[in-house]
């Protein structure tokens, strides 16, 4: 008798331990599907579609001078709000050997006379830059949606004379602003987006020198490359460097892809120097001459 009721109560022990051990597993499940819940969005937030770097996208603002002018990388979208009528500036880095192409556009809003848009392109001495091609200068219709204009720069120079207009390596100024509006809609709200890009041209391009240092601002009053101002103590004169730059960094100016095709248009001649010897010299003493000649 009293083994059966040791047995009956390892019985109940063990059915206990089962139990346990079920409701155990059951809350390890629950919390673990709650986990993965929790877990879901986050997941979804750090997709690259929902990465705000991935599309270009950059500041939401402009500067209004050339002094303010909100700095951008190329292949960067940037945007900005702002009332018809204003002057939107922003900056970019361009590189000896590239060929810049700005593009903006105005969403105007939905109720508005036909207006006149304009956009300029200014190198790091504040000289206008002509387009190469594209539309500078659109009108837009009245009650129209949107405007878009373009400009595409001529190659960016190593090096250039003083009195030439030549673009030159550094940074690049891009005002967007209207021409030609009705006293009625100035101050209308419209939203603006500008993006630059660059096209490697290469050697086709290069021309012989270059600068000692890039056209980006405070470079005439610093003096030197560095990014640091004067000594407060000395009393020199000092700016903060532009921080915007290429991805790799400013070009010396003195290596093109013109020196590959040199090299390799230097043996092509040599092989064919070669070649033309050995078809024109013959095959020695002609046939028709005696031998005891």
């Amino acid at each position: 008798m009293v083994r059966d009721a040791r047995d009956a109560r390892d019985a109940r022990g063990a059915r206990g331990a089962r139990g346990r051990g079920a409701r155990a597993l059951r809350a390890l499940t629950a919390a673990g599907l709650l986990a993965l819940a929790g877990a879901a969005p986050a997941v979804a937030d750090s997709s690259p579609s929902a990465s705000p770097s991935d599309d270009g996208a950059g500041p939401t603002r402009a500067g209004t001078s050339f002094r303010t002018a909100t700095e951008i990388d190329q292949g960067q979208r940037a945007t900005a709000r702002a009332a018809a009528g204003d002057y939107l500036y922003w900056s970019f880095p361009a590189d000896a050997g590239q060929r810049p192409t700005v593009s903006a556009t105005v969403k105007l809003p939905a109720a508005h006379a036909a207006a006149t848009w304009q956009v300029d392109v200014y190198d790091g001495l504040r000289r206008r830059q002509a387009c190469q091609y594209g539309a500078q200068t659109r009108t837009a219709a009245q009650n129209a949606a949107s405007v878009e204009l373009s400009c595409t720069l001529r190659t960016v120079r190593a090096w250039s004379e003083p009195w030439a207009n030549d673009p030159l390596p550094g940074t690049y100024y891009v005002r967007l602003t209207v021409v030609s509006l009705s006293n009625a809609d100035r101050g209308l709200p419209v939203d603006a987006e500008v993006r630059a890009d660059a096209k490697e041209i290469g050697g086709s391009a290069a021309v012989d020198g270059s600068l000692a240092e890039p056209l980006v601002p405070g470079i005439a009053v610093t003096g030197t490359g560095s990014d640091e101002g004067s000594d407060p103590d000395s009393g020199a004169p000092g700016a903060v460097l532009s921080a915007i730059e290429p991805e790799d960094g400013w070009s010396s100016g003195w290596w093109s892809d013109r020196w590959v095709w040199t090299a390799v248009g230097g043996v092509l001649a040599a092989l064919a120097g070669v070649g033309g010897y050995a078809l024109t010299r013959g095959s020695g003493r002609p046939s028709r001459v005696p031998p005891g000649a």
